[in-house]
């Protein structure tokens, strides 16, 4: 699959390390997604909840039934290896992990790849983003 492919075709984007603080990127690109038409999911276990949508403290506390297609990482790279490895616990795998720009880890990589999960690393969902037509 590729990135223009899997932008429309995702729905729904889990941000990992979602900040309510407007001056983040991680809100920036969050909000920039909605209005591409995405659902969010925040994942930060110090929100309880971001934007009036429930936080999660992690991606493997989000109810199983809830279809994931994107997981975006705003966490340092050294951090994304656990990340993944939350990913993996649950049973509906995400169609992508993608990790923000500056963002890389080959052992994130690896865990994702050989899950059958596309892996994309150091890019910025929001600004891939731009391809897509804003909704109203």
């Amino acid at each position: 699959m590729t990135v223009p492919e899997l932008l429309h075709s995702a729905k729904t984007v889990v941000v990992v390390g979602l900040s309510d603080n407007p001056d983040r990127p991680s809100f920036g690109v969050a909000k920039r997604l909605q209005t591409k038409g995405f659902t969010i999911i925040p994942v930060n276990p110090r929100l309880k909840e971001w934007e009036g949508l429930k936080s999660y403290p992690y991606v493997s506390s989000i109810p199983e039934d809830v279809p994931i297609d994107i997981i975006d990482v705003f966490r340092k790279s050294e951090a994304t290896p656990d990340v993944v490895r939350d990913v993996l616990k649950r049973r509906a795998k995400p169609l992508a992990i993608w990790l923000q720009a500056g963002i890389m880890n080959p052992e994130s990589r690896k865990l994702a790849e050989d899950a059958g999960i596309l892996y994309i690393e150091d890019d910025c969902l929001g600004v891939e983003a731009r391809i897509l037509p804003t909704v109203a």
